[in-house]
């Protein structure tokens, strides 16, 4: 598949004319990166924009103390674009962007980012469209860390994340137990011990590789 063809399935760029297309497909080099390399760091001085063909990332701050500790802001998938607030503010990365899984990206450099918004301005409104859209999920976020219990943050987490397999809602790879207690701000026992106690009420199913959601009832309550 060409990558204008790639490019037309992603939202950011959907329903832009064929020349259009050819114009960011010009200006743009797709990369690769295996699960676990970090991408971008926070502090980093920015200069491109990335769009997500094939793959998953988690963006995420550390503990300047102990950078074994981190949490989870995001997670994004295929169609989704991340490194674009430089773009706004000229200021340095404010956090990291990991593979969780191998990924396929496209890269625009800033420059070559402005060049193809000057020429396609609906690109430009699809960014603020996302920003908006990152903003209310960051509001929300930060009202569920300050007044809603481990139980009740696990549980949003696990619907958010789901998707539909057999009938079913699933929890898989590339997502772990640890990526869920960087989400939810929990230790990985306390995330285990719900996780329990979710399965002992019949909630959910937890196998090694995967949650399953058994009970709507779970959609539900949470």
């Amino acid at each position: 598949m060409r990558v204008g063809q790639v490019l037309e399935t992603i939202p950011l760029f959907r329903n832009l004319s064929v020349k259009q297309l050819e114009s960011v497909v010009s200006h743009t080099a797709m990369v690769a990166f295996d699960k676990g390399s970090v991408i971008l760091k926070a502090g980093d001085i920015a200069a491109s924009f990335y769009v997500i063909i094939a793959g998953h990332v988690k963006v995420y701050m550390t503990d300047e103390n102990d950078p074994s500790r981190e949490v989870i802001l995001k997670t994004l998938g295929p169609g989704d674009f991340f490194g674009e607030l430089p773009l706004l503010d000229q200021e340095p990365r404010c956090a990291n962007v990991a593979a969780l899984d191998r990924c396929h990206l496209q890269v625009l450099s800033y420059p070559s980012f402005q060049r193809v918004v000057e020429q396609s301005p609906d690109i430009a409104v699809r960014v603020m469209e996302t920003l908006a859209t990152r903003l209310r999920h960051a509001d929300r976020k930060i009202n569920s860390l300050a007044l809603t219990d481990i139980s009740t943050r696990i549980s949003r987490t696990l619907l958010e994340l789901a998707i539909v397999s057999n009938g079913r809602r699933v929890v898989g790879e590339p997502f772990t137990q640890k990526d869920l207690a960087s989400m939810v701000g929990a230790s990985r026992e306390m995330v285990n011990r719900t996780l329990q106690d979710l399965q002992d009420g019949g909630y959910i199913k937890v196998q090694r590789k995967s949650i399953t959601i058994l009970d709507d009832r779970l959609a539900a309550q949470y």
